[in-house]
């Protein structure tokens, strides 16, 4: 009857620490939303950036419109909740580790603290990328399609939403920073021996197929986003199969 009622206790304090992590985590998530929405057309200027960096040399007056009334609030509201994710994540991943650590040994605590050091680095690797190399290029791509007025014809030219490229450059930099988690959750299965290096070998054409098709379904429907992610996928992976090595070689001598 006492162990009975020491495990209920348990589990009613295990359940009281996980709220109190969770209103933790929502209480920094709406600190950081508002101080974003204050900066929001900062935010909004940074996101834009690769749009115009990519426009600045043509001669045509380009700019971003919007078409309804709410559209650009909606917008800020939009920018400010997507920095607000992206600033408070390694708190949130902090209070994970906080509210697991008490059931980890040392040594389990040890090798788990890379990979929460590691978590946020891929993101910002994989948000990087997107900014820097994937949007710019995208955009050139998608510019080309555009054609001069004829004698029997009308121009196509682009005239972009402003909250629709916004969407799509945050929708991206979410894909491949949750994409590059890859390393961290085949070594974590390796860890637990779910997975092992051999076995990552021999599944590496079929994971070549589910990578090419995942970034198809994550990205637009343009080869320069595909490839841009399912190469530095592809890597990822490889990088993966040592990481998993190391692992396995590190059981073996313990």
């Amino acid at each position: 009857m006492s162990d009975d009622k020491t495990d209920q206790n348990t589990f009613v304090g295990h359940l009281t620490e996980l709220r109190s992590r969770l209103i933790k985590s929502f209480i920094y998530l709406f600190i950081f939303f508002l101080l974003s929405y204050y900066f929001s057309e900062n935010i909004y200027n940074f996101l834009v950036e690769p749009y115009a960096n990519a426009v600045k040399n043509d001669l045509e007056n380009r700019r971003l419109i919007f078409t309804a009334l709410h559209e650009t609030f909606i917008t800020y509201l939009k920018v400010a909740f997507f920095a607000a994710i992206f600033i408070s994540s390694p708190i949130l991943l902090t209070q994970i580790y906080k509210f697991i650590a008490p059931a980890l040994y040392k040594n389990e605590k040890k090798a788990l603290l890379p990979y929460l050091i590691l978590t946020p680095v891929l993101f910002l690797l994989g948000g990087m990328l997107v900014y820097y190399l994937i949007m710019p290029l995208a955009i050139k791509f998608f510019l080309s399609f555009e054609t001069t007025a004829g004698m029997n014809s009308l121009p196509i030219q682009l005239e972009a939403k402003v909250n629709e490229y916004l969407s799509l450059i945050m929708r991206l930099i979410f894909a491949f920073g949750i994409s590059f988690q890859l390393p961290v959750v085949l070594s974590l299965l390796a860890r637990i021996g779910f997975v092992t290096s051999d076995y990552l070998k021999k599944r590496r054409k079929y994971v070549i197929v589910i990578i090419f098709a995942v970034a198809a379904i994550l990205t637009p429907p343009d080869p320069i986003t595909q490839i841009g992610l399912g190469i530095p996928l592809l890597i990822l992976y490889e990088l993966s199969i040592l990481s998993v090595k190391i692992i396995e070689k590190k059981k073996i001598n313990a």
